[in-house]
């Protein structure tokens, strides 16, 4: 049964002009003034949020984005600033891309928001998918086979040093600590100072291909999963998988327990309205992940992503066909109530859901869209 609601913002500013008249993805930049902007939007999303009652705000660490899409680059210092202005809002890291850390300064910088907030920030780690984030901070991301051997490392180093008093490591990547003298005996064992206060420290991760590797990894380690933003939600397959690798690794889990669902969604007072309300979000959505290959497209329709309109010649995809598919929900709070009920009696397990507005959404566009889901349908079920 549902009991949590959140929402998932990526960090993108208000960008001006929007869908697929308007600026091409690769032509955008805007003044460092502008792309600070991002701060003061989430300052009000996440009051916004308080208010209403959301248990958890999701944000995205991302880097180098002049295109304005996603500006939010420290998750951890953010959220203690967050925390500080709001009373109840939890707020979580979705997610920390490993590969473009240290893993005991990802630790550190965790365990010392935990501390500052009262335990009001949840840790969320993955792999990545902007090359000129990860390769640039010194990780690696195009051999994916090197970026999950790095990831797989990096967070068991970090979950060892979150719940051990002292430990060691050595792997391919890292031996920690190296063998050294230091006030007069030899280093052999380290401790984090200070560690997280609330223990175990929850745990969460995107699930994207339900590669069984990844999801025995997480399994192993009972990391938590979010799945959303794609058709591929409403496919029973990735959360079976995920069910599965838990039973392999010996935890007894209902279907769709452990794992939250991210719904793409506009309410309006007809499905009609909000498709077209919400198209242009919609479209800077395709044309910021389709090249991304998160979003499948021909070649052909790729490179009409990149020039100013035309799209409908290359069959790039529309909202009205993601409503069709179950991947969007547009339309009015009741429709919306009746989605969420189904995936309740087909998820039996599922407790957490995330409802999140498009790339490219206006700030005041979003908070509205978080008003009427919080008073038209959130209110209707039973929440911690």
């Amino acid at each position: 049964m549902i009991k949590r609601f959140g929402s998932l913002f990526a960090g993108h500013i208000d960008l001006g002009d929007m869908g697929q008249d308007a600026t091409p993805a690769n032509d955008r930049r805007y003044s460092n003034e502008e792309l600070a902007g991002g701060f003061a939007k989430a300052e009000a999303m996440a009051l916004a949020m308080d208010k209403l009652g959301y248990d958890s705000f999701w944000m995205a660490e991302h880097h180098f984005q002049h295109e304005g899409y996603e500006v939010i680059p420290n998750l951890p210092l953010f959220y203690v600033h967050l925390a500080h202005m709001t009373e109840k809002l939890r707020f979580g890291c979705g997610f920390n891309v490993t590969p473009m850390w240290h893993p005991l300064r990802l630790a550190e910088d965790y365990a010392t928001a935990d501390i500052l907030t009262k335990g009001r920030v949840i840790f969320g780690v993955a792999r990545g998918y902007h090359t000129r984030e990860v390769e640039v901070l010194g990780g690696v991301l195009q051999d994916a086979d090197a970026n999950r051997e790095l990831f797989e490392e990096q967070v068991e180093i970090i979950l060892k040093a979150f719940h051990e008093e002292s430990w060691s490591h050595k792997g391919k990547h890292y031996t920690l600590p190296e063998r050294m003298p230091y006030r007069g005996y030899e280093v052999e064992e380290l401790t984090l100072v200070p560690r997280p206060l609330r223990q175990p420290v929850e745990t969460w991760q995107p699930i994207v291909s339900a590669n069984p590797r990844g999801l025995d990894f997480m399994a192993k380690h009972q990391i938590k999963g979010i799945v959303g933003g794609g058709s591929a939600l409403m496919a029973e397959k990735p959360i079976i998988a995920f069910k599965e690798a838990y039973e392999r690794a010996g935890h007894d889990v209902v279907l769709g327990q452990n794992l939250c669902l991210g719904l793409n969604f506009h309410i309006a007072e007809t499905r009609e309205k909000a498709i077209k309300e919400a198209t242009p979000f919609f479209e800077e959505h395709l044309k910021m992940f389709a090249p991304l290959n998160m979003v499948p497209m021909s070649p052909a329709a790729l490179a009409k992503l990149q020039t100013r309109g035309g799209w409908a010649e290359e069959k790039i995809p529309t909202l009205e066909r993601a409503v069709e598919s179950g991947s969007w929900y547009c339309g009015p709070p009741e429709g919306f109530i009746a989605y969420l009920e189904e995936l309740q009696e087909r998820f039996p397990g599922l407790e957490d859901v995330n409802v999140q507005s498009s790339m490219g959404t206006p700030g005041a566009v979003i908070i509205e869209q978080l008003t009427a889901f919080s008073e038209g349908v959130m209110s209707k079920f039973e929440t911690e």
